[in-house]
């Protein structure tokens, strides 16, 4: 009776330990198995690297006309007609008639002055011809003394004189005449007019304003953070000038001069860019007003082996990077320049340095972090020896 108990109980006790031995030893395999947390904080870097960096300078100024001309009469008289464009807002050619004064009188004294000429050329063809029979009769009687007064030559000079004063008469009078018809000295712009039709003018009246459009300047600021990175020589060195809002464009200039002073409420140098055609009459581009507020940018100096990082990642002149023991390390830097968003650094780095982009929330100097992407290994290197026991 006690064997039939023993032979029903015998398989099921059997079993009870065959469960319990295989989970004791998968218990005893998941912890062989278990991962050891990595408190690390995980970075993520970038290797820096060096190279020329061409500075561009930005400044800003107001386009002007390189001439402003308070235009004057320089003959008296009725103004008799004027050009179409003669008005504010007009827009002259070089040469072109602007208005015509009355040329009675004036042509009046050409006629005169010219036969002024006349009569003092006669004078003179006279003198000569009464000096020339004087010295025909001095050669004749050579042991006789002879005056210059005799010889006629205080006349033939004084018929000379009267010949150049009627030249210069008629000079004047031409002059007068050709004043009469007022022409614009440049390319222009017509800022305003004063004179019509049938009004009298004087000599020296201004009757117009005129700006040239042929050349325009752009006087711009230079700080002093800038003035250190312009190039040796500025003059001739080409600038590009934008101007911003709904119909924004860029034109090209040239930088024409320093200023050769420094302002005494701001410290700023300024140069004089020079824009030609600004109105774009002679070439099909964009026209740049007179009295616009532009933004200007030129190459200034070239800087060799300088670091770029975004500001963001420069606190109080200070970088972090990741050392060979992937320890956290602060770098003091040189920043030289600013552009944009950008620091410029001359020193503190050196190339393929591991610059940290995201950084711990309480960084410290020798914290250990691990580096985002890249594996560890060390750890990869004991799961291969692992694996390879148990197999």
């Amino acid at each position: 009776m006690q064997s039939n108990s023993l032979r029903w109980v015998f398989p099921f006790v059997a079993l009870a330990l065959g469960i319990v031995g295989f989970m004791a030893i998968n218990a005893i395999a998941k912890e062989s198995e278990k991962e050891v947390i990595d408190a690390r904080p995980t970075v993520q870097v970038e290797p820096v690297a060096a190279n020329d960096h061409q500075v561009i300078i930005n400044s800003y100024g107001e386009v002007k006309p390189l001439e402003n001309t308070q235009l004057s009469a320089q003959v008296s008289g009725e103004v008799l007609s004027w050009h179409p464009n003669f008005v504010a807002g007009g827009v002259v050619a070089r040469g072109e008639t602007l208005f015509t004064i009355e040329k009675d009188n004036y042509e009046a004294a050409v006629l005169v002055a010219e036969a002024e000429l006349a009569r003092a050329q006669a004078g003179l063809i006279e003198e000569q011809a009464q000096a020339q029979v004087a010295e025909d009769e001095a050669k004749r009687f050579p042991s006789k003394a002879r005056t210059d007064l005799f010889l006629r030559k205080p006349q033939v000079l004084s018929a000379q004189a009267s010949v150049k004063s009627a030249q210069a008469a008629l000079k004047r009078a031409q002059r007068d005449l050709d004043n009469c018809d007022v022409t614009a000295p440049y390319d222009a712009l017509v800022i305003s007019r004063n004179i019509g039709v049938g009004q009298f003018v004087t000599m020296g009246s201004q009757v117009a304003e005129l700006n040239n459009i042929e050349t325009a300047e752009v006087i711009i600021p230079i700080a002093g953070f800038d003035s250190v990175f312009l190039p040796e020589r500025i003059k001739g060195i080409t600038a590009t000038i934008i101007q911003k809002g709904l119909n924004s464009f860029t034109r090209e200039g040239v930088i024409d001069r320093d200023l050769g002073i420094v302002d005494n409420a701001t410290r700023m140098s300024s140069l004089v860019v020079r824009i030609e055609d600004p109105y774009g009459l002679k070439n099909i581009q964009p026209a740049i007003k007179f009295g616009s507020y532009v933004q200007v940018n030129f190459a200034g100096a070239m800087l060799n082996n300088i670091y770029r990082l975004p500001q963001e990642l420069v606190n109080n002149k200070t970088v972090w990077i990741v050392n060979e023991e992937q320890q956290l390390e602060p770098r003091k830097v040189t920043v030289i320049r600013e552009e944009g968003e950008y620091f410029y650094i001359s020193d503190g780095l050196q190339a393929d340095d591991k610059l940290v982009i995201t950084l711990p929330e309480y960084p410290q100097k020798g914290m250990a972090v691990k580096i985002a992407g890249l594996q560890d290994t060390k750890k990869t290197e004991a799961l291969e020896n692992a694996s390879t026991e148990k197999l």
